[in-house]
């Protein structure tokens, strides 16, 4: 295992007002030999790395924006719906403010923004959209830079897989085969009438009982203050990436602890 040295001063943060956190015992007493991780360049935090590994049986990751890159084919399918509807587009920009809280939330939002105040035509627009999106959810969609590896690798491990998102379930199977095969995952699970979606704690509670794990033995990863919520209220440990769809200062905001700008950096501590 590789350590990584912490700087005197982070952020504003003084050294001897940082935080020393053991993920498997909480805060400690007593310094002792352990890694230290750089997971942001905000915080540091002290972890005993043996102990973190025993525990962690399975990842939960979020899709859009945390293992793949999707926007282009929710843009896509959003403004197909719209012209449909003859009704403006709205720009790139604007579709990934809008994602994080599934289909409906982002198409009230797009109606709203492209001529339709308070989404009063959601209804039809929920209809188009899901006819367009099924036929183009795998548009231009790729995996982020350097997930592939650090998937594999932990997979190599005897790390479950899993993801949960907010992406109707089928689109979320189709795009998530579409990028990795049908074999790297343990279980994909994308929102469904009977799981509320994320920040309510079920689906992950749901997974983790799909995975054959107690859900404290998952670590969740995503990429907008809908997963930080999430991970909290499911009380699991949880790490926000930098590179998706929320900025690292509105992921601070939501309240993240652990953030990464790499995937080689989940990479090298799991």
């Amino acid at each position: 295992m590789r350590s990584t040295k912490a700087r005197k001063n982070v952020g504003g943060v003084k050294k001897r007002d940082r935080l020393k956190f053991n993920w498997g015992r909480g805060f400690l007493k007593k310094p002792r030999p352990q890694l230290v991780i750089d997971i942001s360049d905000v915080s540091y935090y002290d972890i005993d790395m043996e102990d973190f590994l025993a525990m962690i049986k399975a990842c939960i990751f979020d899709l859009d924006g945390t293992i793949g890159n999707t926007l282009d084919s929710m843009v896509y399918s959003v403004n197909l719906t719209l012209k449909e509807m003859n009704l403006s587009e709205i720009s790139k920009e604007q579709c990934r403010e809008f994602v994080g809280n599934g289909a409906r939330v982002l198409m009230e939002k797009a109606l709203d923004a492209s001529g339709n105040p308070g989404a009063t035509r959601i209804e039809e627009g929920m209809q188009i959209y899901g006819r367009i999106f099924d036929e183009n959810c795998t548009y231009h969609v790729t995996p982020c830079e350097g997930v592939p590896e650090m998937l594999y690798k932990l997979k190599k491990q005897g790390v479950k897989l899993a993801v949960l998102s907010n992406k109707p379930h089928c689109q979320a199977v189709k795009a998530v085969h579409a990028i990795y095969g049908e074999k790297l995952f343990d279980w994909v699970q994308g929102q469904k009438d009977e799981i509320p979606r994320k920040p309510d704690p079920a689906g992950g509670f749901y997974v983790a009982k799909k995975l054959g794990v107690d859900y404290k033995e998952c670590l969740y990863v995503g990429d907008s203050e809908v997963d930080v919520v999430t991970g909290k209220n499911a009380g699991v440990k949880t790490i926000a990436v930098t590179w998706g769809f929320r900025t690292k200062e509105e992921l601070m905001i939501a309240g993240a602890q652990y953030m990464i700008d790499k995937a080689e950096k989940l990479q090298e501590y799991l």
